[in-house]
């Protein structure tokens, strides 16, 4: 049986080669406060020219391959992580989906406005996407998995809201 994830080694590994990054998906909703769980973590990443070769630096020491053919370890190169598409990856503290743009072709300069830096472990900032964007985006992605979240995020948003 595999190791669970382990999203906070993972998220040191980046943030110690100063990758930049926002953390979105259910990773993002669980460091706010939300009780949901998820599988893999999702990140929005800067595709300038230093932060790829800092982003491709972190993933040879996570040993970063596609999961989809987990036999040919297919890595990613400068040249696909240059573009919008998103790369669905195992490491070895567990899956990451890396994404140039999200709903509606927003990449991480759109959202980094709508992120704030969070403390998640000593010594660990991370950006994470703000719950309101959060839940816009999966109200427009509109899948299943994502209308079932929907209520948990805006509870725990009015929690939070109420509470500051």
């Amino acid at each position: 049986m595999a190791a669970p994830p382990d999203f906070l080694a993972l998220l040191a590994e980046l943030a110690a080669r100063r990758v930049e990054f926002i953390v979105i998906g259910g990773v993002a909703a669980a460091i706010q406060g939300a009780p949901v769980v998820t599988f893999d973590l999702d990140l929005v990443h800067a595709r300038t020219p230093d932060n790829l070769a800092r982003l491709l630096d972190a993933f040879q020491a996570l040993d970063a391959f596609y999961r989809e053919q987990p036999q040919k370890r297919l890595r990613p190169d400068l040249s696909l992580l240059q573009g919008p598409g998103h790369h669905l990856l195992l490491t070895r503290h567990g899956p990451l989906d890396l994404l140039g743009s999200v709903t509606g072709g927003r990449t991480y300069d759109d959202l980094r406005a709508h992120s704030h830096e969070m403390q998640i472990g000593p010594g660990l900032r991370v950006c994470v996407l703000g719950l309101a964007v959060l839940i816009a985006l999966k109200e427009e992605l509109g899948r299943e998995k994502d209308r079932a979240a929907l209520p948990t995020l805006r509870r725990t948003l009015e929690e939070r809201e109420r509470t500051v």
